[in-house]
């Protein structure tokens, strides 16, 4: 099973501190002025939160620039971004081969930037008095694509359980977090049983799982933080101690310091090359993303990169680097983005 491990993370609140300052950084009077136009960004559902933070702040510097955000998953937002219908395409996963093709293909040249880390948590009902960890393992029993019809009752994953079906939720096929669970539980992107509720939007998973004694999903880690009231989290034990003994729990802490895993991941803005270059707003809207993701992303309920590698996304849009350094790579065990930016 291929696993990702992202690390070199730091205390936010340490470099909010010491190194970005406090709040926003504006552009100036001068600078706002003269900007306008529009920035088109659409993609995951995952990422929009912080996009739409970082725009609303955007917003108020430059006020006439206007800066539009759609939302239709990371496969849907690829598919815009290859037919230049849009500047910005937000992913909850690397670009696929098949996706760096189309942009090629229509050349379209683009600046891979991560924003944030994010995790998967895996959640059940609040009334759920059985489940007190699930391994990968197990995971992968109920989801794997040979499921379907025949693991459909909590006793069959541990014999001790209720005698009750299992209820699943979790993402649509054309969201970066379906390709995520698919590729780290299954250990194949899109290999999944078909028989669940699926949905784009985690608010419709978040209201049918807390609805629901029987119930299993996923869905983004910050959508549980939003409704941990109406969920129980669920920790998961990979059974790889190198990672952190035993079950973990889903935390920032966790998330940031690589041991829950393998439901940890980074986040993405795909920008294109031509447009920045071409488009002052839009090059002024990433700088200005990029200069205060440490403060917008907790605001947004994800966690931020650490200083390192903050200035490295910001050095490799500076520099108009375009290209995925997650493509050519046979696994992204071990991946670490300071590393790979470099």
């Amino acid at each position: 099973m291929r696993k990702i491990i992202f690390s070199g993370a730091v205390i936010f609140s340490v470099i909010a501190a010491s190194f970005w300052g406090c709040g926003p950084k504006k552009n100036s009077e001068e600078a706002s002025e003269k900007l306008t136009g529009t920035v088109e960004i659409d993609g995951s559902s995952t990422v929009y939160p912080i996009t739409e933070a970082s725009a609303e702040e955007f917003r108020v510097e430059n006020p006439k620039v206007k800066v539009t955000i759609g939302v239709s998953g990371t496969g849907g937002g690829f598919k815009k971004f290859v037919r230049s219908e849009i500047d910005i395409a937000e992913a909850s996963r690397p670009i696929k081969k098949s996706e760096d093709s189309a942009c090629k293909a229509a050349k379209i040249e683009y600046i891979e930037l991560p924003i944030a880390y994010d995790g998967l948590a895996v959640v059940v009902n609040p009334q759920n008095n059985w489940v007190d960890y699930l391994t990968v393992e197990e995971l992968k029993k109920i989801w794997e694509p040979e499921a379907q019809g025949k693991i459909v009752k909590w006793n069959q994953i541990r014999p001790n359980w209720p005698n009750e079906e299992i209820h699943l939720f979790g993402a649509g096929h054309e969201s970066g977090t379906f390709d995520y669970f698919t590729e780290a539980i299954i250990g194949k992107t899109k290999a999944s049983r078909g028989d669940y509720t699926a949905s784009e939007d985690d608010n419709v998973l978040v209201q049918g799982i807390s609805t629901d004694k029987f119930a299993l999903g996923y869905f983004g880690l910050a959508y549980f933080t939003e409704n941990k009231e109406k969920l129980k989290l669920i920790p998961i034990d990979d059974k790889n101690d190198e990672n952190g003994k035993g079950p973990i729990l889903a935390s920032d802490e966790t998330v940031m310091n690589g041991t829950y895993q393998p439901l940890s991941r980074p986040l993405f803005i795909y920008v294109n090359k031509n447009n920045a270059e071409s488009n002052s707003s839009l090059d002024s809207f990433v700088h200005f993303y990029i200069d205060n993701a440490v403060e917008l992303v907790p605001d947004a309920k994800y966690i931020p990169l650490s200083k390192e590698v903050y200035e490295l996304v910001k050095k490799r849009f500076k520099e108009k680097k375009t290209g995925s350094v997650f493509l050519n790579k046979e696994s992204t065990v071990g991946v670490k983005l300071e590393e790979v930016l470099k």
